[in-house]
């Protein structure tokens, strides 16, 4: 079973890319983050042609997160990651796709740092590590995937040096990330790449595509029964060259039936 998560980077404007992409790799379950349109703009005629059922957790112009699953209708949906009445952005979704439990974030960026978004990425994290004990807690194989604006490691950037100042290396949200690691949860790209220089971002300045000058900020967590289940996991790195696409590759790990 292949689950994948993409930041699609707006989901009509990559549109011809995404189908593409599920037409050539086909996962059972595709996340994506970052579709950018409100709920009555998500483009679900496009993915029940080829196969796929979708729901999806929609902000106009901003956020949103959507999840695709072949041939199979996704159940126990949740929408919104729980902790907090007043959160009104659209980074949280989960659902039962067979026998586990799918759940698709897109944390927050958290820049400018220091500052309000830093402590909002923060809480954030506070409230996915009580909503992932909580899953852990039912005991079954569950994925937790997406893109987590987090760079775990050094290894993990083309040039520490270069983001040394980002939100997404400050100590604060790396041991946001390690505790998640440390309650039970298995990094599948990190487990096996333990060297790093994998990279699932590359900005669309300065020629860092073409320098490969990347970062890896696309994880998949899965649980101790999914992780049981582990046979491979890799990045899709060729479709960050196609013509029009987004500033992430799609991740994807495989689990054993």
């Amino acid at each position: 079973m292949r689950i994948a998560s993409f930041n699609i980077n707006g989901v009509r404007a990559r549109l011809p890319r995404l189908v593409e992409w599920l037409a050539e790799t086909r996962p059972a379950v595709a996340c994506l983050q970052e579709i950018k349109t409100a709920d009555d703009g998500f483009p679900e005629s496009a993915f029940t042609e080829i196969g796929y059922h979708a729901v999806w957790h929609g902000q106009k112009g901003f956020n949103g997160v959507a999840i695709l699953a072949d041939g199979v209708e996704p159940a126990d949906v949740v929408r919104g990651l729980p902790g907090d009445p007043d959160d009104a952005q659209a980074r949280w979704i989960e659902a039962d796709i067979g026998a586990v439990r799918v759940a698709n974030l897109y944390l927050p960026n958290g820049n400018p740092q220091p500052g309000p978004k830093f402590a909002y990425k923060l809480d954030w994290l506070a409230r996915l590590r009580a909503r992932m004990a909580a899953l852990a807690q039912d005991e079954r194989p569950t994925v937790v995937l997406g893109d987590f604006n987090v760079i775990p490691h050094d290894h993990d950037v083309w040039s520490p040096a270069a983001m040394a100042d980002d939100a997404l290396m400050q100590p604060a949200a790396r041991d946001g990330y390690f505790r998640l690691l440390n309650d039970g949860w298995t990094d599948a790209i990190a487990t096996l790449n333990p060297r790093g220089g994998v990279w699932t971002f590359w900005d669309y300045q300065a020629g860092a595509w073409q320098r490969d000058h990347g970062f890896r900020i696309d994880h998949l967590l899965l649980s101790p029964q999914a992780a049981d289940r582990l046979v491979a996991a890799g990045v899709d790195k060729s479709y960050r060259g196609r013509e029009k696409a987004s500033d992430h590759a799609p991740v994807w790990v495989e689990l054993r039936a």
